[in-house]
């Protein structure tokens, strides 16, 4: 029984450490986004000294010679910008993670975040990818990828997102249907329609129409992302699940009207 009561104290407590844990990730990332901005505007305005004081100085691993090469380097860094993207830039926070692996190497640091941010003209758009150290809330590093890209046509992203919005509406549909019905088991009718939505047609603005044969698009049957252009994605599978069963809803529904005809109306649960 104590095992019991400590067992009931501890879920509730880890559930809890768990969600102030994802708010204090997810706030963290956004005043990564704006810290990015800040930095990135003073760097326009060749304001060496403000960038600097983005940095993380107070880690040991940065050190006085370091402080040095990082105001150095900084004009230069500006240059590549400006000469790819110019001086007026627009930021939008694409992913902020951070990465636990057994395989060496590829784990962040303790206590680091990296942050990728979009920046973007009228015309052009590229990343900057950002170190940042979470006791400080600085960053380590910074390196703009070797990205740039025409700024995609998103009306055709929207346009696709309209259709695919038609999935989840159809599939609502059919479990009304369901609902409606005398079958039995309604739940497995449900969970046909909620899980086999296969295989998936996806809609990138950068990427383009694609389809993935195995990816189940579970729930409702969509997806979306719009964190970035390289990250925006409309998806949808189509819906078996729902398909299926609508036609087993027709069939039953046309035999019950020929027992009906012949005077036999007994029915038979699919």
């Amino acid at each position: 029984m104590k095992i019991k009561t400590t067992t009931l104290f501890l879920l509730p407590l880890t559930l809890l450490l768990f969600l102030l844990t994802g708010c204090e990730f997810i706030g963290n990332a956004f005043e990564y986004r704006k810290t990015t901005e800040e930095f990135t505007e003073a760097l326009l305005r060749e304001d060496y000294d403000r960038c600097v004081e983005f940095f993380a100085t107070e880690l040991p691993i940065i050190q006085e010679g370091d402080v040095e090469r990082i105001r150095a380097g900084l004009p230069e860094f500006r240059q590549t910008i400006t000469r790819n993207f110019g001086d007026e830039l627009e930021y939008t926070l694409m992913k902020a993670e951070k990465v636990f692996s057994t395989v060496e190497g590829e784990s962040t640091p303790p206590n680091t975040t990296q942050v990728h941010v979009q920046i973007e003209n009228r015309t052009d758009f590229g990343i900057l990818q950002l170190s940042f150290d979470d006791t400080y809330r600085k960053i380590i590093n910074v390196t703009p990828l070797n990205l740039k890209k025409p700024v995609p046509n998103m009306l055709p992203f929207w346009l696709f997102g309209l259709f695919a919005l038609c999935v989840p509406i159809f599939n609502i549909f059919v479990i009304n249907r369901i609902r409606k019905s005398n079958l039995k088991r309604k739940w497995l009718k449900y969970l046909g329609v909620l899980f086999f939505n296969v295989p998936a047609v996806t809609y990138s603005p950068v990427a383009g129409l694609g389809i993935s044969l195995l990816s189940f698009q579970i729930l409702l049957g969509i997806s979306f992302s719009y964190t970035g252009y390289l990250n925006a994605m409309w998806a949808f599978g189509v819906p078996l699940g729902g398909l299926y069963w609508l036609w087993r809803l027709k069939v039953r529904q046309k035999d019950v009207s020929v027992r009906e005809d012949f005077g036999d109306t007994e029915v038979i649960d699919a």
